[in-house]
């Protein structure tokens, strides 16, 4: 018997610089998106252009140099650093003989790797189809079941509008089950706000070491490997701090640059859920050059989420790595640590603490038949402990939340 061994694809990495962009670090990004998704980047191509050609990103001769290269060091796969068209992607296979993908349909595949919870599959599930919709036009006559003409209309529609039909289909199913599962998480928040829990997020930017943190904080034993995009589906633990007080930690799917729409329209009830947590930690490598602008990546997303930028507090990571940490720059009310060593984990809990929302309260009221509205939400966001009808309103014994003391106050008893 011969032992068969599976060798990785041996890819070569491709960059059309324009000038949009840092293309240098996202080409190193890009190397890291290939190891993750288990190919072996060989090389890698930059083009400096005033646009992208048409038809086929780069120019002629590029293309020709791509070409002999590929033959040369017997690449399996060419990676463009930027989404392609259907056309460029056939324009391009046709002149290298070689298999080609973009950048989303990278971190579309890692993402169809680690996910393992039913909601991240389905979500991922949904990022590729919504990719693959618009890409069917231009495939050719391939894509054809019967050729045009008399005799071949009706019940001989092409594949390509059944291809369609299905996809829209799927796409119709698997927003529905992702509904579902959006109302049974929204039914947990509610009863954790309703429990007066307090949400802790780690987000940040992927293998920023998010997962090593959980670990460190609450032995939730995250997967945590040096890979992007190791952690996809969110993970809950409880945590508790020094003064005794316990929250709800949770760790998200990193974040890179340019992640694609299709995964940031698929995943975004689960970042929602992140940026609607009452604290956040943006976790950040501080060995990285580009700490600076991961922390910013993160801080824009977050903000085209709707948070609130008070309730962030920077983190900066793997700070063992820096020989010279007093020489890191200063985060505002940011925190050093090493989740790896433990360093600085006393200080992040001591900032977690200290940011704490204020919790519920237990108040006596009494509500005048008017205010019934406030009632109303006090069942529902609050426990009602004791409820008495009298003549000219009701006596009233709750547990609060913070978001409904004010309006309280004007009924205290």
């Amino acid at each position: 018997m011969q032992e068969i061994e599976n060798k990785p694809e041996r890819a070569l990495l491709v960059a059309v610089d324009t000038g949009e962009y840092d293309t240098q670090a996202s080409l190193a990004e890009l190397y890291e998106l290939t190891r993750s998704a288990g190919a072996d980047p060989a090389g890698s191509v930059v083009q400096k252009r005033p646009r992208v050609e048409a038809g086929t990103c780069v120019g002629t001769g590029m293309l020709q140099e791509i070409s002999d290269f590929c033959q040369k060091e017997e690449i399996d796969l060419l990676i463009f650093d930027r989404e392609l068209s259907p056309t460029q992607i056939r324009n391009i296979e046709e002149a290298t003989d070689v298999r080609v993908i973009d950048r989303t349909q990278l971190i579309l595949d890692i993402f169809a790797q680690r996910a393992r919870s039913r909601e991240g599959r389905l979500q991922v599930e949904l990022a590729q189809l919504r990719y693959l919709l618009p890409r069917l036009t231009g495939r050719g006559a391939a894509m054809s079941r019967l050729g045009g003409g008399i005799g071949t209309r009706g019940p001989g529609e092409s594949k390509l509008e059944t291809d369609r039909r299905h996809i829209r289909r799927r796409i119709e199913g698997l927003r529905e089950q992702l509904e579902e599962v959006e109302k049974h998480r929204t039914l947990l928040q509610n009863r954790r706000r309703k429990n007066g829990t307090v949400t802790v997020a780690l987000v940040g930017y992927t293998n920023a070491g998010k997962s090593t943190l959980m670990n460190r904080l609450t032995q939730a034993g995250v997967l945590a490997e040096n890979k992007l995009f190791a952690t996809l589906d969110p993970t809950a633990r409880a945590l508790t701090l020094p003064g005794g007080g316990v929250v709800m930690l949770i760790d998200t799917v990193g974040l890179v640059r340019r992640l694609p729409h299709q995964l940031v329209d698929a995943f975004r009830s689960t970042l929602e859920e992140a940026a609607g947590a009452d604290i956040i930690l943006n976790v950040c490598d501080a060995s990285s050059p580009e700490a600076q602008v991961h922390l910013d990546v993160t801080r824009q997303l977050l903000a085209e989420l709707g948070c609130n930028e008070e309730k962030v507090i920077p983190v900066m990571n793997q700070c063992d790595k820096v020989p010279q940490i007093h020489a890191l720059p200063m985060i505002g009310k940011g925190v050093r640590i090493s989740a790896l060593t433990g360093e600085g984990i006393d200080e992040l809990l001591k900032a977690i603490e200290a940011a704490l929302p204020a919790g519920p309260k237990r108040m006596e009221l009494f509500l005048p038949y008017q205010a019934g509205d406030l009632l109303s939400r006090l069942h529902e966001e609050g426990q009602i402990e004791k409820q008495e009808y009298e003549g000219d309103g009701i006596r009233v014994t709750a547990v609060v939340p913070a978001a409904l003391q004010e309006f309280c106050r004007p009924y205290e008893a």
